[in-house]
């Protein structure tokens, strides 16, 4: 177990952006978590939960408890002819876990490789790549009550999954700590490769789970900044959902524009394209931009506030806003 007081947050938010914290605490089991949540210190203050850091924007110091988890192993809980079930604890690197499904030939996670951030938040955000999300291969989803220590098992259907949303960002917001989560995965071969250019990029390969894999990291790689060397949160936006009357409007007088179907009434639009249509790829306000290779993502070019980042997805949006109709909403969580 970890206490630090007054401490440095800058290693813990992938946009590096400085704030400090008052109290910063690691566990290395669940038994020091629950002595965390029952220590008289912090007891009147607010507390708040991260994993990698890879989707926060702190606005400014944390005058509470922020809290990390340390347990990063992997177990086997169950397996049968068709489905094998691990689970994963929550501080455990998020593509470390796909690496490791890919390795032991465990389908399924294939699509999600190279998703920064960690298990835990797997769990609360519904990542999502290339026609996956993390819920379709969610089993059950452990937590520990931060109210009194308690511990709770959530089957996947009563997280209530939607597109980047669960239960843990609205009804159980500050309610729970993940503390690890069971995937099933398909232990019989069986790929997703219908969304994207996933297809075109494997048509001179043999199809195997590495070779998905390193195409889907290559695709990331390529389009996505390190944020070891350039302070990002991956995509920064949501992509929104519009009803099929108003896309089939928009596509009139844009006939190229890309989309995904949703339902029979509903259309997602890729937001990186509404944005670079509003010529704002590659363009900087103050010391935050939008990358020049993907439009979805918000850099810091180095020197970057909270504000600056802030007041240029304001911008963004209201540009979109105004050329579209379409409103787009931060991915990122305010801090």
């Amino acid at each position: 177990m970890r206490i630090e007081e007054n401490f440095s947050l800058l290693s813990y938010n992938t946009f590096h952006i400085e704030a400090q914290t008052r109290y910063f605490a690691e566990y290395d089991n669940e038994t020091e978590l629950a002595s965390i949540l029952a220590d008289k210190r912090f007891s009147e203050l607010p507390k708040f939960h991260i994993g990698g850091g890879s989707n926060l924007l702190f606005t400014k110091d944390y005058e509470g408890v922020i809290l990390h988890s340390n347990m990063k192993d992997i177990s086997l809980i169950h397996e049968d002819d068709q489905y094998i079930y691990l689970y994963a604890q929550s501080g455990l690197i998020w593509d470390d876990f796909v690496a490791y499904c890919a390795e032991h030939s465990y389908y399924g996670a294939e699509n999600l490789s190279l998703i920064p951030g960690e298990v835990g938040s797997s769990a609360i955000q519904n990542i999502g790549a290339y026609g996956i999300e993390a819920k379709d291969i969610i089993y059950q989803v452990h937590c520990i009550a931060l109210e009194d220590g308690k511990k709770y098992t959530f089957d996947q259907i009563d997280c209530a999954y939607g597109y980047r949303q669960s239960k843990f960002k609205t009804d159980w917001k500050n309610k729970y700590i993940v503390t690890g989560v069971t995937f099933r995965l398909n232990k019989q071969e069986s790929y997703t490769l219908s969304y994207g250019n996933l297809q075109e990029l494997l048509k001179d390969e043999e199809i195997n789970l590495n070779s998905v894999r390193r195409a889907i990291i290559e695709v990331r790689e390529s389009k996505l900044p390190d944020t070891n060397k350039l302070g990002n949160a991956g995509s920064y936006f949501m992509n929104p959902f519009v009803e099929k009357s108003r896309f089939d409007a928009l596509k009139s007088t844009y006939p190229n524009i890309p989309s995904y179907f949703v339902d029979e009434f509903t259309v997602k639009v890729p937001a990186g394209w509404l944005i670079e249509q509003c010529g704002w790829k590659g363009k900087s306000l103050g010391n935050a931009a939008i990358h020049d290779k993907q439009a979805l993502v918000i850099i810091n070019k180095g020197n970057a506030t909270a504000k600056e980042i802030i007041e240029l997805a304001i911008t963004v949006a209201r540009d979109v806003k105004n050329k579209f109709d379409i409103d787009i909403h931060p991915e990122v969580i305010y801090i």
